[in-house]
């Protein structure tokens, strides 16, 4: 019966999902970006790309534009010139159903005006699945990520009694509960204690090396140079440098992009940059 009001046009189709993508694959990017917002240019001549199995880390200093080139690449913000694709696509040209099932945003503060439970929150994650055969992962995806960001203890709390720490934690479940291939994460570490810090970042790393493609802004250098394949450096709304961290993060690149003197040092164990401010004394 389904089929037959499919056939005359009175059920509305589900998106199909995205082809699995092959590492290096390019699941977005951006060319000669410009974006405004309330008429200030925010970005100009952006170029960048974000490909399956990599951790690419957006950094600088505050007002450079990280959040907007997030936004941007998750077509939430329209450009004023230059061009968006997601997997391959023009953003404009997917539909909001199409695109939830492509990319996963976390912004920069989770506010619910309800009194969700913390399961509930999580499970919203789930959404874009709905009607589709993997709507019977809905339960192993919600409980997974629960488990992965430590949460699933307090899973009947209300949303609204948690901690600026915990929430963060409940909303990156929901993100992950989304299984989208493009992860778009904005300050994830913000409100976190350093082992969950670590643990985020962890778990960047390892949605990469199963295929997905991670974008995150940090403001921590350290994290950014542990755990990114790939940093872009953006500075008044331009990209300064794009590169591993090893090759990028230089105590001239630094110092110039943050007008602040600044150390890079090489880890002893590891040799993964290590960054600190120059005091003197």
């Amino acid at each position: 019966m389904r089929t037959v009001l499919h056939r005359m046009g009175l059920v509305p189709s589900r998106p199909a999902p995205p082809a699995p993508a092959a590492p290096g694959d390019v699941l977005a990017e951006a060319e000669s970006l410009q974006v405004r917002l309330d008429g200030r240019p925010v970005l100009d001549g952006v170029d960048t790309a974000v490909r399956a199995g990599e951790v690419l880390a957006l950094v600088g200093p505050n007002g450079a534009g990280k959040s907007t080139l997030l936004g941007a690449l998750a077509a939430d913000l329209p450009p004023a010139a230059g061009v968006v694709r997601v997997h391959g696509r023009p953003a404009p040209e997917w539909s909001a159903p199409e695109l939830a099932l492509r990319r996963a945003v976390l912004p920069q503060s989770a506010a619910l005006s309800f009194p969700f439970r913390v399961e509930e929150v999580v499970r919203m994650g789930r959404a874009p699945w709905a009607g589709t055969p993997a709507e019977d992962e809905d339960d192993p995806a919600v409980d997974e990520a629960m488990a992965r960001t430590e949460v699933t203890g307090f899973a009947g709390r209300p949303f609204s009694a948690l901690s600026g720490g915990e929430r963060a934690r409940v909303a990156l479940a929901r993100v992950l509960a989304q299984r989208a291939p493009l992860l778009l994460l904005d300050e994830p570490t913000a409100a976190l204690d350093l082992r969950h810090q670590e643990l985020v970042l962890r778990l960047c790393r390892e949605r990469a090396r199963a295929g997905d493609a991670v974008v995150v802004v940090l403001h921590d250098l350290g994290l950014a140079a542990a755990y990114a394949d790939r940093v872009a450096v953006l500075r008044a709304g331009r990209v300064a440098a794009d590169g591993p961290p090893r090759e990028v993060f230089s105590d001239h690149l630094l110092t110039e992009v943050y007008d602040q003197p600044v150390e890079v040092l090489p880890h002893p164990r590891t040799g993964a940059a290590l960054v600190t401010p120059r005091r003197e004394g």
